[in-house]
């Protein structure tokens, strides 16, 4: 056993104020690759459903490798999905974004499975260490 205490029993530090930054920043440009992303992909099927999910992939990934854990792709994929249901709800002059097709309901299943594996996908770093490794 060693002097260290486990990582669990640590008490929770306050966030900076950069990292706040980088995930508000994040959490924007989820929304604007949703929004770009939902007129994209009806406008040049499926040549714009490819780009758009293809946009969406490299944000959340490209933000999980630069935040150095999950928690980027999280967030972008946050404001992905807050944007792309804002614009799937009609509004009372009876206008509205996605129509009742094939590739608007692609484009929203696959921009959340492409979330969901980004997420996932991530190696989180490992806590640094001797007594990490088993067996010494």
């Amino acid at each position: 056993m060693s002097d260290r205490s486990s990582m669990l029993a640590q008490p929770l530090r306050a966030p900076s104020a950069v990292r706040i930054a980088v995930h508000l920043l994040l959490l924007v440009l989820g929304a604007v690759v949703g929004a770009a992303g939902a007129l994209v992909q009806a406008a040049w099927f499926p040549g714009g459903l490819l780009l758009a999910l293809l946009g969406a992939a490299g944000l959340f990934l490209g933000a999980a490798r630069a935040t150095g854990g999950r928690a980027g792709a999280a967030v972008s994929a946050g404001g992905w999905l807050i944007a792309v249901i804002l614009l799937t709800t009609s509004r009372p002059e009876g206008d509205f974004v996605f129509a009742a097709g094939a590739g608007s309901y692609l484009f929203l299943l696959g921009g959340m499975a492409v979330a969901v594996m980004c997420a996932t996908l991530v190696q989180v770093r490992q806590p640094g260490g001797a007594d990490v490794r088993l067996g010494k």
